[in-house]
């Protein structure tokens, strides 16, 4: 019953009334974390900025810095700009952690940063994207946006056709030429690109602590696994899970080949062109047979 109500309050409150309501528990979660958490080591940067598209694990992410552990070792809070009506001058006060900037990276460099700061962007491969941006827009995203709208055609339409469309909704949104323009700009110090089939693959552990090296975050190897642990997609899965619907799914990379056919291949391709082989991802072997 709770997990219902918790389903219906996320699917019909107005977005204005969740914005202040998130920016509240934002608020006392790290006026809790200032009075009981004492800082060990901090971070040498004085921002932390974590960029992305929609549906590469954002959430998870913000869990992951949102968490003691990482205050611990780094001195730096958590600040999401949207609910905050991206008032600040420079996008995010000092001495936090900019979480889930939905920027193309020409927007993300052109904003006012400061001398020392420290930049990831995770990518994830575009058809998984497709996938999860289907069942989530269906079932379970929050309605904002346009979320919706696209949730209403979705519903009506068998799951191939409802993947075609997304398909062109999220070229037409840019989506796909957002990925690309993190991955074709030059190589720079600051800004670090990360896979998110590698931050929650075989080697996580390995692949996160190097994400929080490049943040000046080093976190003690058991409390790492202590971390991954508390936000491991089982646990979430558990904590979020409402009414039966899940919104983080099961996130297995891959999972592309279960609904992609022929159709949906050709799309996709004719929207996204070599985006797959300039992600790094292995490009269509010819054995796409079905779809639901």
């Amino acid at each position: 019953m709770f997990n219902r109500t918790v389903m219906f309050a996320k699917q019909n409150a107005p977005e204005s009334i969740r914005v202040i309501t998130r920016r509240t528990l934002l608020g006392v979660h790290n006026s809790r974390l200032r009075l009981t958490v004492p800082v060990v080591t901090r971070s040498e940067y004085v921002n932390i900025y974590h960029c992305a598209v929609r549906k590469t694990a954002s959430q998870w992410i913000k869990e992951l810095f949102s968490d003691p552990i990482v205050y611990r070792h780094s001195g730096l809070l958590t600040y999401d700009p949207r609910f905050y009506n991206w008032s600040h001058p420079r996008v995010c006060p000092p001495d936090r952690i900019a979480l889930s900037l939905f920027f193309n990276r020409k927007k993300f460099d052109a904003i006012p940063k400061p001398d020392k700061y420290r930049a990831f962007f995770v990518m994830r491969d575009p058809r998984d994207m497709v996938v999860s941006g289907y069942f989530s827009t269906r079932n379970s995203h929050a309605p904002m946006g346009d979320v919706l709208e696209v949730r209403k055609v979705l519903q009506e339409l068998p799951r191939k056709e409802g993947m075609l469309y997304l398909i062109d909704n999220l070229a037409a949104k840019g989506r796909f030429k957002a990925l690309r323009s993190w991955a074709v700009a030059p190589p720079s110090e600051e800004v670090r690109l990360f896979r998110y089939e590698d931050l929650v693959g075989e080697h996580q552990a390995n692949e996160v602590d190097q994400l929080m090296r490049h943040c000046g975050i080093n976190i003690p190897p058991a409390e790492l696994a202590t971390l991954l642990s508390r936000y491991s997609f089982s646990n979430m899965n558990e904590r979020k899970a409402a009414g039966g619907v899940s919104h983080y799914r099961k996130g297995q990379p891959g999972d592309w080949r279960n609904h992609f056919d022929d159709d949906i291949t050709e799309a996709f391709v004719k929207a996204t062109g070599n985006l797959v082989e300039r992600l790094g991802y292995p490009a269509f072997d010819g054995s796409i047979t079905r779809s639901g």
